[in-house]
């Protein structure tokens, strides 16, 4: 029992840490290059808080993801495990894993790509809508990872039985 709840948990808290941790990474790249280039361009700061929004809908991806997660682990018999609550345990870690680390590598890419927008945007204005377009794609790596995750989880979770179909399908 406590091997198949622990992958699972931890899967949770991996998938909630990394898109956290992918966040605050890409926040703090975004944060100081729009003070830096704001010295220069005051106008800038405004126009580039759209880079920290996408950069927390990175860590909200990864709550939505966790509370998916969460909801597989309604029906957990103690006493009694069967093979597919094996299966639930690891498949909820490898989805967790999975979106965590999307989530991280999208939070440092709109990080970069917003650091890069302002820096570029404080000598060229012109060039806002088109860099701006570059951190719409860095945010749909996340996700794209909250899909695969969502993907993944579906159709399982503690306490169901296993049969041929089931294995099938998963």
């Amino acid at each position: 029992y406590q091997r198949r709840v622990r992958g699972a948990g931890v899967g949770m808290g991996l998938c909630m840490s990394l898109s956290v941790l992918g966040a605050s990474w890409g926040i703090w790249t975004v944060g100081t290059s729009i003070l830096g280039a704001g010295v220069k361009a005051p106008r800038i700061r405004a126009k580039h808080i759209v880079s920290v929004v996408f950069c927390e809908a990175v860590a909200i991806y990864g709550i939505i993801m966790a509370i998916l997660m969460r909801q597989r682990w309604e029906r957990i018999d103690d006493l009694h495990p069967n093979r597919s609550d094996y299966l639930a345990g690891y498949v909820l870690f490898a989805g967790g894993l999975g979106a965590g680390l999307c989530n991280i590598f999208s939070g440092v890419c709109v990080g970069v790509a917003g650091s890069s927008a302002a820096l570029g945007d404080a000598q060229n204005p012109k060039l806002f809508v088109r860099l701006i377009v570059v951190e719409i794609f860095g945010s749909a790596l996340g996700l794209f990872g909250i899909i695969v995750g969502i993907v993944a989880i579906t159709g399982v979770e503690f306490g169901t039985k296993v049969t041929h179909h089931n294995m099938m399908m998963t």
